[in-house]
């Protein structure tokens, strides 16, 4: 389309030129020339509307055959369950997005409820993609994720929603009140239960300082806020949910010293009595989970306690150092 608009300019001004030269020439009259350069004006607008006419059609017909693949995609199956432990084990769990690029490989591991399970390793060896699993928004290819003893395929997307919290790095926020965008964790909440699941997220101070307080818009995706904001807002929405399950990822990554702590102080009132599992690039918020899963290339490296794997590990022992670097490098700047 671009071209096509360049040549049609190319021929306005090869009209233009021509047409002087004629008429300089005393070849062609004034009239003429007038009457050929508004003809050729009319006829590039015209070709110009019709371009643009047709840029949106095609725009419209990708936007709608991706609708189109949405809606003719496989439904993920199971049945609706009431699940009672939420002990998350996986057995040989192998996943790849794309046929013969495996992602993760006989990955096995429990974590357990009321406990901590961290997951480290380098970049791109399959933490996320472990989440995304265990969150059900991919179906594993080998091995087997259960839950209250149930394999999670066999678990409709709604039981499993129901008894899952997720806070991930980058929150999404609706451009609505702060009020509506924490109620999401539960849409039948009172504004009471929201206000209390925000006071226990320190939302408290930054949210006296808008405008219209509770009801202050927040901006498309939360343009209004700071990082640290956002993340209290999501870890509001999970206090008020109250799953059995919550999943981290990253939280923390981002924020500067004191966003941190308020974060930490946060997640403490959420993660009593849950499962939880949590990634996380900073080792020392880490160091006292009850277990480490470490992955490399997306097998399980190791697994065991903080102190353990400074001795068996090579891979958690080259990951803490690396930390110990970045940590020191950031808070001396």
């Amino acid at each position: 389309m671009l071209a096509a608009g360049v040549g049609l300019r190319l021929t306005l001004g090869l009209v233009v030129l021509v047409g002087s030269w004629l008429l300089a020439q005393g070849q062609l009259p004034l009239l003429y020339f007038l009457g050929y350069l508004l003809a050729t004006v009319k006829i590039i607008d015209g070709m110009e509307g019709l371009y643009m006419n047709v840029a949106e059609i095609l725009y419209i017909n990708a936007a709608v055959r991706r609708i189109k693949e949405l809606r003719e995609a496989p439904k993920q199956q199971g049945r609706d369950v009431s699940l009672r432990h939420f002990d998350i084990e996986l057995d040989g769990v192998g996943f790849a997005y794309k046929e013969g690029q495996p992602v993760l490989q006989d990955v096995s591991f429990t974590a357990k409820q009321k406990e901590i399970t961290a997951l480290v390793g380098p970049s791109g060896c399959g933490k996320t993609s472990l989440l995304r699993l265990i969150s059900r928004l991919y179906d594993y290819q080998e091995g087997q994720i259960r839950i209250d003893g149930q394999e999670l395929k066999e678990i409709s997307t709604n039981s499993l929603f129901d008894s899952i919290s997720i806070v991930f790095q980058d929150v999404s926020l609706f451009n609505a009140s702060v009020l509506e965008n924490i109620r999401l964790g539960r849409p039948d909440a009172s504004d009471e239960e929201v206000l209390a699941a925000a006071r226990q997220a320190n939302c408290q101070a930054f949210v006296e300082a808008l405008p219209d307080g509770y009801d202050s818009l927040v901006g498309e995706n939360g343009a209004k806020l700071s990082g640290g904001e956002r993340q209290r807002i999501s870890i509001a929405r999970a206090l008020l949910k109250q799953a059995p399950i919550v999943i981290l990822d990253e939280i923390t990554s981002s924020l500067d010293i004191e966003n941190e702590k308020l974060i930490q102080e946060s997640l403490s009132l959420l993660l009593r009595d849950k499962t939880v599992i949590i990634i996380s690039h900073r080792l020392k918020s880490i160091e006292n989970a009850d277990k480490i899963v470490v992955l490399k290339d997306g097998r399980v490296d190791g697994i065991g306690r903080h102190r353990e794997l400074l001795q068996t590990s090579a891979v958690y022992q080259e990951l803490v150092e690396t930390s110990r670097l970045i940590e020191a490098f950031k808070y001396n700047k």
